[in-house]
């Protein structure tokens, strides 16, 4: 039987967000992310439609917040070096595990890592032209939600970009991402938290009703396949 998934499961925590979670399935969930965000996440079309029209027309500057093993940022980097195009990529996440499992696995990309919060790059005066997120609204409580609205809002100049991705919570996300994971529990998923943590993420999720009920004006809800949200908010249109 399918849990119940009516409401958000704000009280469940993912495995790997436990300060005490094993290091080596820890590092194997970092180091799988790439091959299900490649699919899950669309980076290409991220790259095609956000990040690639601003870069051709000057050189840019792109934030990931909550990057975890920055494996986004590095296939934009891979991406925009292979259309000669330039941009600076910061990779932020405030868990120092990850940030130093991404510098230590940059393979060239030369995406800056930090560890750090939204609120010190605010404190800092930062500013970019593309700010994103993937997979980082589920795990917030509403009033951290709300904190990283206002941060990534601020954080970008004119005619910039806020952009953050996520899962949307249904039936249907958790029983695909059941099925289609069970296959690789014991070979290529094996020894990380990929498949619990995933199932975990589609129950603490937004469904698009959801999320539109609690931003504030300006941000529009879009939905899009498979079972994905995208909170969106440019400064051009506010």
């Amino acid at each position: 039987m399918p849990p119940e998934l009516s409401a958000r499961a704000v009280g469940l925590r993912e495995l790997m967000d436990d300060p005490g979670a094993d290091r080596r399935m820890l590092d194997r969930t970092y180091q799988r992310f790439r091959l299900v965000n490649a699919i899950v996440s669309r980076p290409g079309l991220i790259y095609r439609r956000d990040v690639r029209p601003r870069a051709r027309r000057r050189s840019i500057s792109i934030l990931d917040v909550g990057a975890g093993g920055g494996d986004l940022c590095r296939e934009l980097a891979r991406r925009l070096r292979r259309d000669g195009l330039d941009a600076e990529i910061t990779a932020l996440d405030a868990d120092r595990r990850a940030v130093s499992w991404a510098e230590s696995h940059d393979d060239g990309a030369g995406v800056r890592y930090r560890c750090a919060h939204t609120s010190d790059l605010v404190r800092e005066g930062a500013v970019f032209d593309v700010v994103m997120s993937n997979h980082l609204l589920h795990h917030l409580a509403d009033d951290e939600l709300q904190e990283l609205l206002a941060d990534t809002r601020r954080l970008v100049g004119d005619g910039g970009l806020v952009v953050h991705h996520d899962i949307a919570r249904s039936r249907a996300a958790y029983a695909l991402f059941a099925a289609a994971t069970w296959p690789f529990a014991g070979n290529l998923l094996a020894g990380s938290f990929i498949r619990d943590d995933g199932l975990t993420s589609i129950r603490r999720s937004y469904t698009a009703r959801e999320l539109t009920a609690v931003v504030p004006a300006g941000w529009a809800v879009r939905t899009g396949v498979p079972a994905r949200l995208e909170l969106r908010w440019e400064r051009a249109d506010a």
